[in-house]
């Protein structure tokens, strides 16, 4: 079945930012007893976006940025990319390992990647947590992989995976304060071509 994300209503898209605002308050409140301190998470944009032009909104194909994919398995099956610039990387590693100067995205050391992947790891399984909730459809991710690279790289990847149905996808743009600094992020869940048809009849979308 063809993921036809053109048709998507209003309401449609609706439903799809409550979970991507269920899932953020789910990774808050995660990260909140992981740091030992209040965070709080919004979600200020879900709509339609073409993947082979979304680098222009996070810079520019040529931008270096940190990239997490994670695969997920279950009822149903696809990727999560989490990508974070260069600015919004420094901040959240400042808030991990509190620590005023991060090192440079293209030299992370083992503590700052493990750190990074541990955030995307909480935020993958609230996220999942939060549309097997609504849905009823249960998925287990994987560990999650870090690549920094520029954008278009990192991109290039969904834009392989979902161009056998359909050049669109759903883009949820987050962002993670703790009081001071505000951390953009931004999270593209690309489903399989078998789980379309399930996870959208399971949403009643379209309907």
């Amino acid at each position: 079945m063809s993921f036809d994300v053109e048709k998507l209503s209003v309401f449609d898209l609706d439903k799809f930012k409550e979970i991507g605002n269920i899932g953020a308050g789910n990774a808050a409140t995660s990260l909140s007893k992981l740091l030992n301190k209040r965070i709080n998470m919004n979600v200020p944009e879900v709509k339609l976006i073409d993947l082979e032009n979304a680098v222009d909104m996070i810079g520019g194909a040529e931008t270096l940025v940190a990239g997490v994919y994670v695969d997920f398995q279950g009822d149903i099956q696809g990727t999560i990319l989490l990508i974070l610039d260069s600015a919004s990387l420094s901040k959240l590693l400042e808030l991990l390992i509190d620590k005023e100067a991060a090192s440079p995205i293209s030299d992370l050391n083992d503590i700052e990647a493990s750190a990074i992947i541990e955030v995307a790891n909480i935020m993958s399984g609230s996220y999942l947590m939060a549309l097997s909730s609504f849905t009823g459809l249960k998925a287990i991710h994987s560990v999650p992989n870090l690549s920094i690279d520029m954008a278009g790289a990192i991109l290039s990847v969904p834009v392989v995976e979902y161009g056998a149905h359909g050049d669109k996808t759903l883009f949820i743009e987050s962002q993670l304060t703790d009081g001071s600094e505000q951390i953009n992020n931004y999270f593209f869940l690309i489903p399989g071509i078998t789980t379309c048809s399930v996870l959208l009849k399971a949403l009643e979308v379209g309907k």
